[in-house]
């Protein structure tokens, strides 16, 4: 049960979170759709207006390390209750220790699939126990299972890190992982490594980089092309002697034969698992294995395949749909306390985002807390890309929220912009300066029915991404170019911070903000409402005003 606050009474009017899905703040202004927009709006925020950055990404929402972005699901999550909950490496190894991973109906099918055409199970990706992006562990899990599950053959495909470990260790992991594997050989099960090269080299691009990686990927681990070996060992002591200095990251690729012919390409009936759990680098293979109209690169020869991520990289796109590690069990989350307490809640966005202010707000529950006290309205997303109308639906989304309002029946209420986010992700840099700038229009509409209701806003986003459209060069500072000089895109989430504004005129300037995570905005809700929060959330970024 939820407790009056000491601090304060409450707003007469509703509390409203606005998240402008997908709208990070950056200092550089190169590549920077959100500060090359027209946003009066937002401007006059953040010069009257208590404001302060939250972190979106990495351990603040549960991800392995702060190296990862953060992402829509991730967001809401921790927007909704209060709290940070493993993602990534934890999450996996939860999976795996308590047997969820392979009781799971991904697991199931990718192993049926297996027995049932007479199959190979592949599995792909880093080859380390660096812990950012995999871990070797895990991987041992895989092929554990599979062999207890009753398949046959399995083969890895190995990508060499060298970066996240020592640049120059691959053998002590490949050696060692040989003889764990000849360890489990028998006449029943082969499970043995088909390929592999080094993660900077095949495979692992992000963000639409250099789909070139990817491509030299597909042929040495799909179609079984590339220079031959008798072992990865061998292939590995050989690359480094022809190219001295040279780091396991950048080695070449290689493909393991025998009898003259690759060991393991992937062919129609197989199945496939990338093992990693961070996203980044495993979006854009994932696309190779699982679209049908592809057009980054010719694939030639496409497999019919059961694919599946060890988790989903992007929850936005889906990509991909199948994945073995499930969201983690949330409980205690705002949306059953305020329901406990017979506050009445709205959530509303279109269709693209819908699933974000509902399912993921309340803690990956489907339905409602309790039904006469939140009401959920969808608006349907146009079937069109993002780029053509970057507006989206925020007029009409905005429309249904004031008409909603004005009723007087919420005292909560929620929305989701999806257009930084959704236009973001296709690359094109005016069109994502156009969805800002509708988001932008739409707060300048909302406010001041919320002010005319006494109540308050916090404006906010669940990740970046709309502030940094370009690739930009880490040392420089300056946008990535390609061989012919162009800018490369970045279509992908970002390590940004995200703004948090409080929209107040009615406690008369009493609060200021401190500095925090997406996890601390629903203690700060509840005390806008007057309540106390839960102790198990992170605190409230409210502070009294000197």
């Amino acid at each position: 049960m939820l407790s009056r606050s000491s601090m304060f009474p409450g707003v007469a009017g509703p509390v409203v979170t606005v998240v402008m899905d997908g709208i990070g703040q950056r200092g550089a202004t190169a590549g920077n759709a959100v500060a090359d927009a027209h946003t009066p709006t937002l401007d006059r925020l953040f010069a009257r207006y208590p404001h302060t950055l939250l972190k979106a990404h990495g351990a603040a929402v549960g991800m392995p390390s702060d190296e990862d972005m953060g992402n829509s699901e991730v967001g809401h999550n921790a927007l909704g209750s209060g709290q940070v909950y493993a993602q990534g490496a934890a999450l996996v190894n939860d999976a795996i220790a308590g047997g969820s991973l392979f009781a799971g109906a991904a697991w199931g099918e990718i192993v049926a699939n297996v027995l049932a055409s007479g199959g190979t199970l592949h599995l792909l990706g880093l080859f380390s126990d660096g812990n950012v992006h995999s871990h070797i562990e895990h991987l041992k899990a895989l092929v554990m299972a599979a062999r207890g599950a009753g398949v046959g053959r399995v083969r890895i495909h190995a990508l060499l890190d060298g970066r996240d470990v020592p640049a120059t260790s691959a053998l002590d992991y490949v050696l060692p992982f040989e003889q764990f594997l000849a360890g489990l050989r028998s006449e029943a099960f082969d499970a043995r490594i088909a390929s592999g090269g080094g993660r900077m080299y095949i495979t692992m691009d992000r963000y639409e980089a250099d789909w070139d990686m990817v491509a030299r990927g597909w042929a040495t681990h799909v179609l079984g092309e590339g220079r031959r070996f008798a072992s990865a060992a061998e292939a590995i002591a050989t690359l480094r002697g022809e190219k001295p200095g040279i780091g396991d990251q950048d080695l070449p690729a290689f493909v393991i034969a025998t009898e003259g012919a690759p060991l393991g390409p992937i062919v129609d009936g197989d199945s496939v698992v990338f093992f990693n759990f961070r996203g980044d680098r495993a979006i854009e293979i994932s696309r190779a294995f699982t679209e049908e109209v592809f057009t980054p690169f010719a694939r030639g020869r496409v497999p019919r395949v059961c694919y599946a991520g060890m988790l989903q990289y992007d929850g936005d796109l889906q990509i991909p749909r199948r994945f073995l590690v499930a969201p983690p069990a949330i409980r205690d989350t705002m949306g059953e306390y305020l329901s406990g307490a017979g506050v009445s809640q709205f959530a509303i966005s279109e269709t693209q985002k819908f699933g974000h202010v509902t399912y993921f707000w309340n803690g990956n529950r489907s339905g409602r807390f309790d039904e006469d006290l939140e009401r959920w309205l969808e608006i349907p997303s146009d079937r069109v890309p993002f780029e053509e109308r970057p507006w989206m639906k925020a007029a009409e989304i905005t429309d249904a929220l004031i008409a909603e309002l004005k009723t007087g029946r919420h005292r909560v209420a929620r929305v989701n912009y999806a257009n930084g986010d959704m236009v973001g992700h296709t690359g094109n840099y005016y069109a994502a300066v156009m969805a800002v700038e509708a988001v932008d229009l739409a707060l300048a509409r909302l406010l001041p029915v919320i002010d005319a209701l006494g109540g308050v806003a916090l404006v906010t986003a669940d990740h970046g991404n709309a502030e940094e459209m370009f690739e930009i060069d880490r040392k420089s500072g300056a946008p990535s170019r390609d061989a012919a000089g162009h800018t490369r895109a970045k279509t992908s989430h970002t390590l940004n911070p995200v703004p948090l504004v409080l929209y107040d005129n009615q406690s008369g300037g009493r609060f200021g903000l401190v500095e925090g995570g997406l996890a601390n905005v629903a203690a700060t809700t509840l005390e806008l409402l007057g309540f106390a929060a839960p102790g198990m959330w992170q605190p409230s970024l409210l502070r009294v005003a000197q």
